[in-house]
């Protein structure tokens, strides 16, 4: 049977200030006045029946998760991680999880913090990663194509094209040849103009047993924590092991865990609208146009030109200037070269290593 996997644990620094440790991009209402969590959770539950909706997050988003869940799924589907070990790792908790009430489960899995138009074509390319993973035995992805250099995101060059059945044959699928994560600018355009890479969109398909043979292969240490947590599922126990694992692992994500190593990749095109919401820049259809600026809140703009500006009651004048990001959130303001914006997570990072300004973060 399938299962839908929404991982909703992550902190949103890219998007700092405007998303914050208590409340990270996931539960921000920024497409259609609704959380990108509820919007995931909607656009999902088109292709999972609610009963087999899952969500993983950390212990510190339990209870806001569960109220943008609780329309769709019980308390009892939110797996908690006791700290955030990065996806490789509560991928895998999801995983054993599931194979102990099905030992041919497989794993759907999307972000909780992407904006993603569905269509036809969105749920086809779906179903034919679901089938695609059953027969093949592999791991899935549903790639973007790669437009502009972008190092936020992870690449993959497609290999030799797959035939699927007739049901799925307007799909383009491919075996993966190689996943390079997050690369330098110019690694990032030579990838643009071959023209035979795709974004990775976070989108995964999977066998929950083959991602842990996978696991068993490149992270040997993390499966082996896995198998131990799997034997104490649904003992009294439980918890007390979960912790003591969780503390003893490293954190990685699947990405470079998992997805650069396997060779057991496949990715199918995603003809779809997608967008991981991952910059400033992301938000600019949701924000009012004047001239070649955008801006939410109470602006006046005077002789500027390519700023973005996200401000509130309080005026901000943006007068002379160009190239700009301003983000006023009451407590934090953040003015930086637009050029520079996938640099806000180093930011992030430097605030929380300085204790006087954790109440910042």
């Amino acid at each position: 049977m399938t299962y839908g996997l929404i991982l909703a644990g992550g902190k949103g620094a890219r998007l700092y200030p405007l998303s914050r440790v208590n409340k990270p991009k996931q539960f921000l209402n920024i497409v259609d006045n609704k959380t990108l969590l509820y919007n995931t959770l909607d656009r999902v539950s088109h292709i999972i029946d609610n009963e087999n909706l899952y969500i993983v997050t950390n212990k510190e988003y339990k209870k806001q998760v569960f109220e943008e869940s609780n329309s769709f799924i019980s308390e009892d589907h939110i797996i908690v991680e006791p700290s955030n070990k990065e996806t490789a790792v509560c991928i895998a908790l999801a995983a054993i999880k599931l194979l102990k009430k099905d030992k041919d489960a497989v794993m759907l899995i999307f972000p909780s913090d992407h904006h993603i138009e569905a269509s036809d074509n969105f749920y086809n390319i779906l179903n034919c990663a679901i089938d695609i993973s059953n027969k093949k035995r592999g791991l899935v992805t549903i790639g973007i194509q790669a437009k502009i250099p972008q190092t936020g995101y992870g690449y993959i060059q497609i290999g030799k094209s797959i035939i699927c059945g007739e049901k799925f044959s307007n799909i383009d699928v491919y075996k993966v040849e190689r996943f390079t994560e997050k690369p330098s600018y110019e690694i990032a355009k030579d990838f643009v103009l071959d023209g035979g890479y795709l974004w990775n969109s976070g989108i995964f398909c999977f066998r929950a047993d083959v991602y842990l043979r996978e696991l068993e292969k490149y992270l040997p240490k993390i499966y082996r924590g896995m198998i131990e947590i799997y034997k104490s599922i649904d003992n009294k126990d439980e918890e007390l092991i979960v912790n003591r694992i969780y503390n003893q692992l490293d954190g990685i994500s699947i990405d470079f865990g998992i997805m650069q190593k396997t060779r057991k990749a496949y990715v199918i095109c995603g003809d779809f609208y997608w967008d991981d919401i991952g910059s400033f820049t992301s938000l600019t259809k949701i924000l009012k146009q004047e001239g070649e600026n955008y801006l939410k809140g109470n602006v006046l703009l005077e002789d500027s030109k390519n700023c973005l500006i996200f401000g509130n009651d309080n005026l901000i004048i943006n007068f002379g200037v160009q190239d700009l990001i301003i983000v006023n959130t009451g407590d934090v303001i953040l003015i930086m070269d637009r050029k520079r914006e996938q640099e806000v997570k180093y930011l992030f990072d430097l605030l929380n290593s300085k204790k006087e300004f954790k109440d910042f973060i």
